[in-house]
């Protein structure tokens, strides 16, 4: 068996809507072999899985699965399924799946739901390692891999604290973006989002992690308010430290000033003798050493949130309790094996490691590592309850005192924190705090919340949800208005309206496009920036007010949506593209990848179908949002069942676009106004008009800014570079558009034949993803509307041989038989371009369908130039002469 392709969808994607891994699996000699006749498969798959055992499968109930296999069910399935259970043995409830058949070979898709895309790779990898070694008969180790998959998962995965504050965010329709591969998360998107690693938010000042990180200060600042702190004093020496203890008093606590997570701190020293050994540890942190009194007590965390606490936990040091039997080094590794236990943080316990301190505190209490304590005594091994030193938690969020409550919120307020761990000291939290009762002891910023959401007893506490909604309150805003515009032909045009409109209405635009992507008028990256790269580059940029996406087929099909949903999605037509290419092989299919942007738009949010395409016009059954039509015709019967069942369109009556509602229509602006449309000679572009409008009514943008929005759009190299822009060149003019397939060069020669040139002259390509057939009708619509043709080739071929496009060009065209005298193949685009200018006649028009919008540019202006140059030279001949 071999896998010829893997790869994680880490958005939605044209397989579902949630992230999915995708293999290709060649089953060579297996292919056609179903379970059932392969010895003893069914039975060592169940014994190696048996969790498999309660999987549905599509026969909808427990033990589906299991019958498919008693009856018999092909390999590529049970790699589906292995793979879901093999991650919903480590923790990643996952259960959408599916395999099927690639044509009629013996290679299957298999897509099945992920949590984290490294295990879930790995997951897929090891269920076809699994079925190939249980097809032949060999031995597999599953529990080394699951083992070996399951640090995976803790190693790649988000940890606990920062999940629940995204699961939180999700709960609440909060799109949650992964920075990187560590705990960095953005909520929301544009403007409005915020980022966060761990609980430290984009809104905790750095001079405010600064004073936490800072013990000293903090106590300085905690003092001066009143709220009651243990005495100490900051030493660089141990003879400072035997001073300040003997002038504090024993017990002290020997500490680094800007420690954290309990790391080289030495609690209840009772003696000189212990403070060389204390300091030294210390020291091995920061250079600044904090002797301060012991308070007794219990070991409290407070968490603070906003103005509110959150949650209070009991701490309590690890330690393990004697059987008489068993030294307290094999009753720690014991305690280890426990699963909510890791190394760091990424479960909700930490593992109990035997170290300098733990050593020390044994000592006091009488024992070594080795030592074997009595049946029921509980040894300590650690002095502060900390988690990450192998601490355990008791919730006690309802028994803190009211009083109890304010300190802590007046520490992290004095502090400057919005999220806060209030470490206390003290008998009962449950009575108020005075210096007789406890101490605050520290402030911490980006505090640990898994005792708060795992605690060894008592209630889990949401603290992830307190988090979400101090950064996004309830009614507050966490995205941009999401605009996204997919479809074979005028994506481009109407990204570009939609956002001309936009800006018009004073928002700061960031826009994808073929073109790049821009922030209102500022191009931030060249390229084809149509991919969800692009959207997420736009998305992560706190300048933008609205995005507004070109979502291409090539991007949809290769990684999904860049974003989570839409507020306005729009299709503008399916027509033949890229046909044959990524598994789309039909028109039903393309309408398929690209209904993906239909589907991913907000409930409450809404469609933009073109009712004249009756392929877009299917794609409505695969929302739930509302849907606005827009059509040329106003007799369109889908556009009358609509307005008839109460449904909002845009269409053209009396060359006016007219809008529909229950209110009735509303005539607003006449074609003949809008200058992209070119008096309605460009029919397309009106198409676009009515589409970007109904995108601007969806936003509630004002009719007055859309119509003169729409007025003042022009298609020039300002608003629309690249889309039939017109150039007068001496007594001819140059039209460059970027008509790349069938469609686009039916609507460009149409629009073309109607400027009333005396010669028709066609510089054409089209790039190497198209099929033979649709090569050649391209040629041939090229061969009915041009005089002349002068035949160029893509500097990318994409998969092409060199010379292969241009011939499949020339069959088209001399197959509508324009002469072959009349027809010149010249390679590179910006000699075919010069040669046509060269050759061109007064009233001529040049059509360059381009594939390199600079290199044209660069011919165009050097002509230009040219044609100046000329000019001014004989201006200033006939300024000689004169003077002469």
């Amino acid at each position: 068996m071999l896998i010829h392709e893997l790869k994680a969808y880490n958005g939605r994607n044209i397989y579902s809507h949630q992230k999915v891994i995708k293999m290709i699996v060649d089953l060579e000699e297996w292919d056609d072999i179903p379970t059932n006749q392969i010895p003893n498969f069914n039975e060592r798959l169940l014994e190696l899985l048996p969790g498999l055992s309660a999987h549905h499968c599509s026969l909808g109930y427990e033990g589906g699965f299991k019958k498919r296999l008693e009856e018999g069910t092909y390999l590529a399935h049970i790699i589906e399924h292995s793979a879901l259970e093999i991650l919903n043995s480590i923790g990643q409830s996952v259960s959408f799946g599916r395999a099927r058949r690639i044509d009629e070979t013996s290679c299957y898709t298999i897509v099945y739901a992920q949590r984290e895309e490294y295990t879930g790779l790995e997951a897929g990898k090891t269920a076809v390692q699994l079925v190939q070694a249980l097809c032949n008969g060999q031995p597999y180790n599953i529990k080394e891999n699951m083992k070996r998959i399951q640090e995976m998962a803790w190693r790649f995965g988000l940890g606990p604290s920062t999940q629940a504050i995204a699961d939180a965010a999700l709960d609440r329709g909060i799109p949650v973006t992964r920075i990187g591969k560590g705990n960095i998360i953005q909520l929301g998107y544009g403007k409005y989002h915020k980022k966060m690693e761990g609980t430290l938010t984009e809104n905790t000042s750095c001079i405010s992690v600064d004073i936490a990180c800072d013990k000293n200060i903090t106590k300085e600042l905690l003092t001066q308010a009143g709220i009651p702190v243990p005495e100490g004093a900051v030493c660089r020496t141990v003879e400072e430290a035997f001073e300040a203890a003997e002038e504090i008093g024993y017990p002290v606590v020997i500490k680094p000033v800007n420690g954290n997570q309990g790391k080289g701190v030495s609690l209840n020293i009772q003696s000189p003798e212990e403070i060389p050994n204390a300091f030294r540890i210390a020291a091995g942190y920061s250079e600044n050493i904090l002797v301060e009194e012991y308070i007794k007590g219990n070991d409290y965390r407070i968490l603070v949130v906003g103005d509110q606490v959150t949650a209070v936990s009991l701490r309590i040091p690890a330690n393990v309790t004697g059987d008489g039997i068993h030294t307290i080094s094999q009753l720690v590794e014991f305690k280890n094996q426990d699963q909510r236990r890791g190394e760091g943080h990424e479960r909700p316990l930490t593992k109990i490691k035997i170290d300098e301190i733990s050593l020390t505190i044994l000592r006091k209490q009488g024992y070594t590592p080795s030592s074997i304590p009595e049946k029921g005594i509980r040894v300590y091994l650690k002095e502060n309850g900390n988690l990450s030193t192998g601490g355990e938690a008791i919730d006690c969020t309802d028994r803190i005192h009211p009083d109890n409550q304010e300190i802590a919120i007046r520490a992290a307020r004095i502090i400057g924190l919005d999220i806060a761990g209030i470490d206390v000291k003290c008998k009962s939290i449950s009575k108020p705090l005075d210096l007789k009762n406890g101490a605050v002891i520290e402030v911490n910023a980006s505090p640990g919340i898994r005792m708060h959401l795992f605690p060894s007893k008592g209630k889990a506490r949401k603290v992830g949800n307190a988090i979400v909604d101090i950064l996004f309150p309830y009614g507050s805003k966490h995205s941009v208005p999401i605009i996204s515009v997919t479809g074979t032909n005028g994506k481009t045009t109407t990204t570009r309206m939609i956002s001309h409109i936009l800006k018009a209405y004073g928002m700061r635009v960031g826009m994808t496009t073929t073109g790049g992507i821009y922030i209102n008028d500022k191009c931030i990256m060249k390229g084809d920036t149509t991919g969800p790269a692009s959207a997420k580059i736009l998305l992560t940029d706190k300048a933008i007010d609205a995005a507004v996406l070109e979502t291409a087929r090539g991007g949809i099909i290769r990684e999904g949506l860049g974003y989570d949903l839409a507020d306005v999605g729009v299709m503008t037509n399916i027509s033949e593209d890229h046909l044959g290419f990524d598994g789309v092989e039909s028109l039903e299919d393309m309408l398929h990848v690209k209904s993906l942007v239909v589907e991913a738009v907000k409930s409450n949010g809404h469609v933009v179908l073109n009712a004249d395409d009756q392929l877009v016009v299917q794609a409505a059954s695969k929302t739930k949002a509302n849907i606005i039509y827009f059509s040329l015709q106003e007799d369109n019967l889908i556009v009358h069942k609509h307005i008839s069942n109460g449904g909002v369109a845009v269409f053209l009556k009396d060359n006016y676009i007219t809008l529909a509602t229950g209110n009735g229509l509303l005539k607003s602006l006449s074609v003949t106004r809008i200058p992209a449309a070119y008096g309605g000679k460009l029919v397309h572009n009106i198409e676009n008009c009515l589409a970007a409008f109904s995108v601007a009514y969806a936003l509630n943008i004002p009719l007055q800014i859309i119509e003169s929005a729409l007025t003042s759009f022009y298609c020039d190299e300002i608003h629309n570079p690249g889309r039939f822009n017109v150039y007068n060149i001496r007594d001819f003019r140059i039209i460059v558009d970027y008509g790349h397939n069938l469609a686009g060069y039916i609507r460009v020669t149409e629009a073309v034949k109607k400027m009333g040139g005396s010669r028709l002259i066609g510089v054409i390509g089209t790039p190497g993803d198209r099929s033979d057939s649709s090569v050649r009708s391209i040629g041939a619509v090229a061969g009915k509307s041009f005089h002349k043709i002068f035949i160029k080739e893509d500097k990318f071929l994409r998969g092409r041989e060199p010379g292969e496009i241009s011939r499949l060009l020339m069959e088209g065209v001399l197959a509508e038989g324009l002469s072959p005298k009349a027809v010149t193949l010249i390679k590179n685009e910006d000699d075919a371009l010069r040669t046509a200018i060269r050759e061109a006649s007064a009233g001529d028009i040049i059509v360059v369908f381009y594939e390199d919008l600079e290199c044209i540019m660069n011919v165009i202006n050097q002509e230009t130039s040219k044609v100046e140059r000329e000019s001014n030279k004989q201006a200033s001949s006939k300024f000689m002469l004169v003077k002469a």
